[in-house]
């Protein structure tokens, strides 16, 4: 860890769950942040919670962060490896005067919180131990020596500047009495010691700033910029939560999402670029700025997250998707016959769906010559005259060398020319022979990539299936 000039931004999840879509908001926008000023980006994993902190959750953290491209240069380094390090900062501010050593028990704090409130007063410590000159050891926290005068001030990048009365901070907790540091202090001593110089983050944690900027300074670093981003709130108003859908980013893999449509729709969870709503994550990195990310809470949208899916899948790679597909295949024992057939089939559907599930579950009948009909389908358009039709279209459908999409659709209108039929009359049977179903891709699509052989094998399976009624 070098110290220089360049921004250098963090990510630091606690590893107590799956990474939320608010944390990965927040990854984006550092990534972003250090990304376009030619900087670092630094992932911590925050595992002081030892109760619980599982290796699970960072596991599924990192894939997620993988996942979404969002790669780092340093870590991930783990909070609880550093413990040593905060044990002797927190010495360093005893012997500097700035903390004391507290023995409160949880009860008694308790009582006079309780005792605080009744009197209608903010509850706070009150400084019980404060003179008391106690030592460290069993069943003794150390508290931070806050000011009671004056005021701190948080320049934020973000909501612009925030002042705080110092008398209501209160003397924090900075080491518990199980000998673990809490979250303000070791957040402090490894973003100074790690040359973090902009501090990006929710701004539910706005409350915890001026108290770590005071010990910033109480510890001699330099203080690092912050800014504050706005919450994600549901269509309600609420705070993000599952009943608003999907909080977890794997989740949206699992369903079917790619990464690049939720890096795009993060993005844009607060911040804007006129009115631009496609962005490629190579482009956001020239042109984000933490000055257009607004003041305000972002709304969560999932019928938009849906439509960028739906426009990310249409215009990406067929072999890319291909990639993306197998194991929503291997999911419902699908196995493709060739990478070739799988591509034709991923072109045929992708143009009709908005998530990869659709897409398999669209797609199915391609890779199952034994359909099942769709009752009501085979029951309207497998009839007894439908037998006579599909019976003309097997003996004259175009060669095997001929079989595109141009001479199909040329031979579907002739055969419906000569025979004086509507084509209403002539797809929707062949439609139901081939897929099972009355909703396909363009029945030439479907064809082709079927190939001439099987396509006449479903044919005169539908044949027989009729001439059984």
């Amino acid at each position: 860890m070098s110290g220089n000039n360049r921004a250098r931004t963090r990510f630091a999840p606690s590893p107590t769950g799956f990474l939320h879509i608010g944390g990965a908001r927040t990854a984006l926008y550092n990534w972003l942040y250090s990304r376009g000023n030619g900087g670092d980006f630094i992932l911590r994993v925050e595992d002081t919670d030892q109760v619980r902190s599982t290796e699970e959750s960072t596991r599924a953290i990192l894939d997620a962060m993988i996942w979404l491209g969002l790669s780092w240069d340093e870590g991930p380094y783990f909070q609880a490896q550093r413990i040593d390090i905060h044990r002797q900062m927190v010495e360093k501010l005893l012997v500097g005067g700035k903390a004391f050593c507290c023995d409160c028990t949880p009860e008694q704090l308790e009582e006079r919180r309780k005792e605080e409130l009744a009197a209608g007063r903010k509850p706070k410590y009150g400084g019980r131990c404060r003179e008391r000159g106690l030592k460290r050891g069993p069943g003794v926290a150390v508290r931070f020596r806050c000011p009671d005068q004056g005021t701190t001030v948080v320049d934020d990048l973000i909501k612009g500047r925030v002042t705080f009365n110092n008398e209501e901070l209160d003397d924090l907790v900075i080491e518990r009495a199980d000998g673990y540091p809490t979250y303000n202090f070791a957040v402090v001593v490894d973003d100074a010691l790690m040359n973090i110089t902009h501090v990006i983050r929710g701004d539910d944690h706005l409350n915890n700033t001026p108290r770590q900027i005071l010990i910033y300074e109480a510890l001699g670093y330099k203080v690092p910029f912050f800014g504050h981003l706005p919450m994600i709130l549901g269509a309600d108003k609420a705070r993000l939560s599952k009943r608003h859908g999907a909080t977890s980013v794997m989740a949206y893999k699992e369903m079917g999402y790619l990464p690049e449509a939720l890096v795009n729709y993060l993005v844009r969870l607060g911040w804007s670029y006129g009115d631009q709503e496609i962005f490629h994550l190579k482009e956001l990195i020239s042109i984000f700025t933490l000055e257009a990310v607004g003041k305000s809470a972002a709304i969560f949208n999932p019928e938009k997250l849906l439509w960028l899916n739906q426009h990310y899948i249409k215009t990406a790679d067929n072999e890319r998707l291909v990639d993306d597909m197998l194991p929503f295949w291997k999911g419902r024992n699908i196995e493709p016959r060739s990478r070739g057939y799988a591509c034709a089939v991923v072109a045929d559907l992708k143009p009709r769906v908005k998530t990869l599930v659709e897409l398999a579950e669209a797609g199915t009948f391609y890779f199952h010559s034994d359909l099942r009909y769709d009752e009501k389908a085979a029951e309207e358009f497998l009839k007894p005259d439908a037998a006579t039709i599909l019976t003309a279209l097997a003996a004259e459908l175009p060669s095997q060398n001929n079989f595109s999409k141009e001479a199909i659709d040329s031979f579907l209108r002739s055969f419906a020319q000569q025979r004086e039929l509507k084509l209403k009359a002539i797809i929707p049977p062949l439609r139901v022979a081939l897929t099972g179903k009355t909703v396909s891709p363009g029945i030439d699509e479907v064809m082709v990539t079927l190939g001439r052989p099987e396509v006449i094998r479903r044919m005169e399976k539908a044949i027989a299936h009729i001439e059984r009624l």
